[in-house]
């Protein structure tokens, strides 16, 4: 994890080199706090009618809460198992936004007929310790974007601000993620 004041967009092939080379955290996933939040997409088409390009391509959270560059867009090719995705995440403050910078590895990609999912763990120096799946799955004629999360803090720093400051913004983010994922399927 490294904080800044300033936008790293444009340092993002830097920070890229830089996490290629971290390792995944170490964790026990029955020790993580597990969660799934989900949200059902109503839209006409048929889960095999819609473009999941955005989804592949991680345009999972809106802009103001997290921006990233992945590695299969900076060697212009699909998802794979073992990418690492730089990610910056905007802190709000009163005055200001922090950008936090870390990153995450591709575990899993399925882009099957009725589920479409990736997960991706923490990467050493991410403020969570864990995995992440999502996935967009059509059930009964019911489309639905779920995240699902093993996690626990993965610094001092979080594990101390964790029930303040840390869980909270998780959930916001969260939420926004849903949000920002039916809006791109249901524009369809």
């Amino acid at each position: 994890m490294k904080i800044y004041l300033k936008n790293q967009a444009r340092q993002f092939d830097k920070h890229l080199e830089v996490l290629r080379n971290k390792k995944v955290q170490h964790y026990d996933k029955k020790k993580l706090l597990e969660k799934t939040t989900s949200i059902n997409i109503y839209t006409n088409k048929s889960l095999q009618e819609l473009d999941f390009s955005f989804f592949f391509n991680y345009h999972i959270f809106p802009a103001n809460i997290l921006v990233a560059k992945t590695l299969w867009a900076a060697e212009k090719r699909n998802m794979k198992v073992g990418d690492t995705i730089v990610q910056q995440i905007f802190l709000p403050l009163k005055s200001f936004n922090l950008k936090v910078i870390f990153g995450v590895r591709i575990s899993e990609v399925i882009n099957e007929n009725n589920l479409k999912q990736f997960s991706y763990e923490t990467l050493e120096g991410h403020v969570e310790q864990g995995i992440s799946s999502f996935s967009i799955t059509a059930d009964d004629g019911i489309i639905k974007f779920s995240i699902h999360t093993y996690s626990q803090p993965g610094n001092w720093l979080t594990r101390l601000l964790g029930p303040i400051v840390t869980l909270p913004y998780q959930a916001y983010c969260t939420r926004q993620a849903l949000v920002h994922v039916k809006k791109q399927l249901e524009q369809q």
